[in-house]
């Protein structure tokens, strides 16, 4: 069973992305743990974007001056990972323009996590060797709505974001297949 299963089993919500990549799972794996997607500039871009109405009401807005720290990999929670997949974890209402985040400390705290008008949204990376010695490397995003008001809220939200978030994830599996293959190329050289 594949470890989104045992933190995401049912979702109202969900995106595949997958690439070949030629390098052994462990450099797979590695590049995946370490690799931060806000160093891409049209990451850094589309977060910007989506940040502005945020942003823009904080400088016009309470009088508050304090900057809020910029989205990025470090507001997910790592759940889980074996040597075959590594699962992050995210809790908020994403359609607000803070995105409405709740800390989750751990992979049992988001297991547990259950609130009304609260989404859980796991996001997965898997290696799967293939016959001719590449790796298969799959992303899976998904989003697990509590009840009908969360569904209905970030129904459209998803919609308008999907076609960038899908562009994001084909961007970092190609980072993840780039970082991969020159760290097999360094070790076999």
């Amino acid at each position: 069973m594949a470890l989104i299963e045992k933190y995401v089993p049912a979702f109202s919500f969900n995106e595949r992305h997958a690439i070949q990549v030629d390098a052994p799972g462990d450099k797979v794996l590695d590049a995946i743990l370490s690799f931060r997607p806000e160093d891409d500039p049209f990451f850094r871009l589309m977060i910007t974007l989506r940040e502005l109405p945020m942003r823009t009401a904080r400088l016009f807005g309470s009088g508050r001056q304090t900057t809020p720290k910029v989205f990025g990999i470090d507001d997910f929670t790592l759940l889980e990972h074996d040597d075959q997949e590594v699962v992050f974890g995210l809790v908020g209402q994403f359609w607000r323009p803070d995105f409405g985040l709740v800390r989750i400390a751990d992979g049992a705290a988001f297991a547990a996590f259950q609130r009304s008008g609260v989404v859980k949204l796991g996001l997965n990376f898997a290696i799967a060797p293939q016959s001719d010695g590449r790796i298969r490397l799959t992303t899976e995003t998904r989003a697990f709505c509590p009840d009908r008001g969360a569904r209905l809220k970030l129904l459209p939200y998803w919609y308008a974001v999907r076609p960038f978030s899908g562009l994001i994830r084909r961007r970092i599996l190609t980072g993840l297949k780039r970082r991969s293959e020159a760290a097999s190329a360094t070790t076999t050289s």
